[in-house]
């Protein structure tokens, strides 16, 4: 990535607004929820919904803080990569505290779910932020 378009490029993904970035992760988040417990017939309680996103809200923080995301909140690599990472491990860490169990297949479901969805929304504002007209 080499080039006066691209650095233009990175550098206007990289000040991109920072409370957009946090709304998109923080969605990707609560979709990821809300789309579990439905699919297994458990999202009856507001209460519950929460007790299931609440370990992976606190990864999504967590991985937020410890890579200063919002220095470069859009960019895929490294800030998305990392806060995906952190939100993911620390979200399947903490589950067990909430209450949850752990099963492979859902920690590659996790993981699969919000790398397509945090690192898509970062990959397509970086998109966008490119055809943009100068």
């Amino acid at each position: 990535m080499s080039g006066a378009g691209s650095e233009g490029s990175l550098g206007a993904v990289r000040t991109l607004p920072v409370w957009p970035a946090v709304v998109c992760d923080v969605v990707c988040v609560l979709v990821f929820t809300l789309v579990g417990t439905a699919s297994h017939d458990t999202g009856g309680s507001a209460g519950h919904v929460a007790l299931v996103g609440a370990p992976f809200l606190l990864g999504l923080a967590v991985g937020w803080l410890a890579t200063r995301a919002w220095r470069a909140p859009a960019q895929v690599w490294p800030t998305g990569v990392a806060v995906w990472f952190a939100t993911v491990a620390l979200g399947l860490l903490l589950r067990p505290l909430f209450g949850g169990g752990f099963e492979p297949s859902f920690g590659i479901v996790t993981a699969v779910f919000l790398g397509v969805t945090m690192l898509g929304w970062r990959a397509l504002a970086s998109l966008a932020v490119r055809r943009r007209p100068s």
